[in-house]
């Protein structure tokens, strides 16, 4: 886009106006020009080219603070390439607070930090939410520059509030728990913890008539008896504030667990012997009552039964079968079964018998280790006996003059030949 330029040649009372592509004069030449600027059409557009270099030299910027209620926000109007305009800041209610480095405002909570030709920094102390809004950093140039700083306030929110539907509750029984956020700004949000685990509520949030915040959380849960004791906390996530909640411990009432233990004999149980049995039983609360009884039959006559310890002497065969104990609370009961079986007074226990079979292989192994040694030894004997029975035959034979007297010189002659025995194998 073609741009108009003009020269102003004063001495001869003229202009001269050409063309050229420069940006500023583009934008002059959409420009609205107020009508105290209306000038000749060069002179205006050569007003308009200054002002717009101007602007393109000189920046003012300035940031947006967050601040809590009650500590200090600052705030800073910078320049860039300043050609000594002056800077002022001005409040929401466009009330200058400083003008280069005076304060016009009789505030005493805003203070000068910095003041050059660069920037212009003001501390404002014990912010309130009355200080929020729109504040105007201005540079004076033609036109005047203007950046805006917004300044938020941050209240934290107090102490949360947690409270629950019943202070104890039975296993399998649900229950909720609440936690309240009260007087923030922005709105808190909250989170529930039990123990390790996070768990989710469902949360409302309502505002007062002063901007305020109110946030509450409802968590409903179920309960076991592995609950009973484990810590639950809702946790306060807010920008103003850190490592804010509240906590309780669940209390749950569960029935009771039964175990019966086996205090005598340690072994096996046989006739004659005596038996002692205990009943273990834990719960919420502790179970008012233990019982003992013989299912399907009645117990021994002479069974002692002391509380949770129950006692039989001089067992039988008749006394077999099976033995329950049976405890209570305000909960429920449960019961735990022992089976009593009678052994003959003659029979071992379990281990022992085992080590017996162990040494009877053991003596098996010996003696047929002792046969194979005695076969291999008797081979052996026999072997070598063969071989005297062919030197004795052969005695005498070496001397001999001729066959017949070898036979007749030979050891035992012919009235031995009968006494000879072979062996073989």
């Amino acid at each position: 886009m073609r741009a108009e330029f003009c020269e102003n040649n004063d001495q001869v009372g003229s202009h001269r106006c050409g063309y050229t592509q420069s940006a500023a004069d583009s934008v002059a030449d959409k420009a609205v020009i107020p009508k105290r600027w209306r000038l000749k059409p060069c002179a205006q557009r050569l007003r308009w080219r200054a002002i717009i270099q101007l602007f393109e030299g000189q920046n003012l910027g300035t940031d947006n603070v967050s601040v809590i209620e009650g500590e200090m926000a600052t705030i800073s109007c910078r320049v860039k390439n300043n050609d000594d305009s002056v800077i002022q800041l001005l409040n929401p209610n466009r009330q200058t607070i400083y003008f280069r480095d005076v304060r016009p405002l009789k505030d005493s909570r805003f203070q000068l930090v910095n003041f050059s030709d660069n920037e212009l920094r003001v501390s404002l102390s014990n912010v309130s939410l009355s200080d929020e809004g729109r504040y105007v950093c201005q540079l004076y140039t033609d036109p005047p520059q203007e950046a805006y700083a917004d300044i938020t306030v941050l209240v934290p929110p107090g102490s949360p509030i947690m409270d629950s539907q019943e202070d104890v509750v039975s296993e399998g029984n649900e229950t909720e728990l609440t936690c309240t956020a009260m007087g923030s700004k922005p709105a808190a949000s909250i989170r529930w913890m039990k123990g390790e685990q996070e768990l989710t509520g469902k949360m409302t949030v309502d505002e007062t008539y002063d901007g305020m915040f109110t946030v509450t959380s409802r968590l409903r849960l179920t309960v076991s008896k592995e609950d009973d004791g484990a810590p639950v906390s809702c946790i306060i996530d807010h920008p103003a504030v850190k490592d804010l909640r509240a906590q309780r411990y669940l209390e749950v009432l569960y029935q009771p667990e039964v175990k019966i233990v086996q205090a005598f004999p340690e072994g096996l149980t046989r006739e004659g012997e005596n038996l002692e049995l205990t009943c273990i039983a834990k719960g919420k609360p502790q179970p008012h009552q233990i019982s003992w009884l013989r299912v399907d039959d009645d117990v021994p006559s002479h069974t002692v039964i002391t509380g949770s310890d129950l006692f039989i002497e001089n067992l039988n065969k008749s006394y077999n079968g099976t033995y329950r104990c049976v405890a209570s609370n305000a909960v429920g009961e449960a019961y735990d079964d022992y089976i009593l079986f009678v052994y003959d007074s003659r029979a071992g226990d379990g281990a022992p018998q085992k080590i017996d079979h162990a040494v009877i292989g053991g003596v098996v192994a010996v003696v047929m280790f002792a046969i194979l040694c005695a076969l291999i030894v008797l081979g052996r004997y026999f072997a070598r006996h063969k071989g005297t029975y062919f030197t004795h035959e052969a005695k005498g034979a070496d001397d001999a003059a001729d066959a017949d007297t070898a036979i007749i010189n030979a050891e035992g002659g012919h009235n031995n030949t009968e006494e000879k025995k072979e062996y073989y194998i």
